[in-house]
């Protein structure tokens, strides 16, 4: 039976250690999600590794030539103590795949409570009791809206939880 390995790779090399490790014959998971991304006043959302620099192996290592790891293109080291490799507990990597989407990405997504343009109250801040209009919700969690400052339309961004519905 296999068990799950942690395996820490060398930056911003997940993608390239996941193909080593396949065309050796090891188990792969390199969880990702989509995660938004703003440049030059363009946003756009790119899949990224969910830890970065890290991603499982699942092997047995009673059968497996596990130290072969240690020397794939990509990898830093395989997660070990006392010189065996750790093993992942499985609920871990179980409870990782329940959360992907049918494009293998992990989704948190939280929905949000609000219509795009629907007024929201802004609670605990130096703003509290303003009132804006729902822009959107990030990745993160947290609510963007626009206030109105000074005669100019402001995005401010606040947790969630500091904002309530106007009514």
């Amino acid at each position: 039976m296999n068990s799950w390995y942690a395996v820490h790779t060398q930056p911003n090399s997940e993608q390239k250690a996941l193909q080593h490790l396949l065309r050796q014959g090891f188990d792969v998971y390199l969880p990702k999600y989509l995660k938004r991304r703003s440049h030059a006043r363009k946003i756009d959302w790119v899949a990224t590794p969910l830890f970065p620099r890290y991603l499982f192996v699942g092997m047995n290592i009673e059968q497996m030539r596990w130290r072969a790891i240690q020397s794939t293109v990509g990898v830093s080291y395989l997660v070990s103590f006392g010189g065996q490799p750790v093993q992942v507990p499985p609920s871990i990597v179980e409870g990782l795949r329940a959360r992907e989407n049918d494009k293998g990405l992990i989704s948190f997504a939280k929905v949000a409570p609000f219509q795009k343009g629907e007024k929201i109250r802004l609670l605990g801040s130096a703003f509290e009791d303003s009132v804006g209009r729902f822009d959107h919700l990030d990745d993160q969690g947290r609510v963007t809206l626009l206030l109105e400052l000074m005669g100019q339309e402001v995005r401010v961004t606040a947790p969630l939880e500091k904002v309530s519905a106007v009514g």
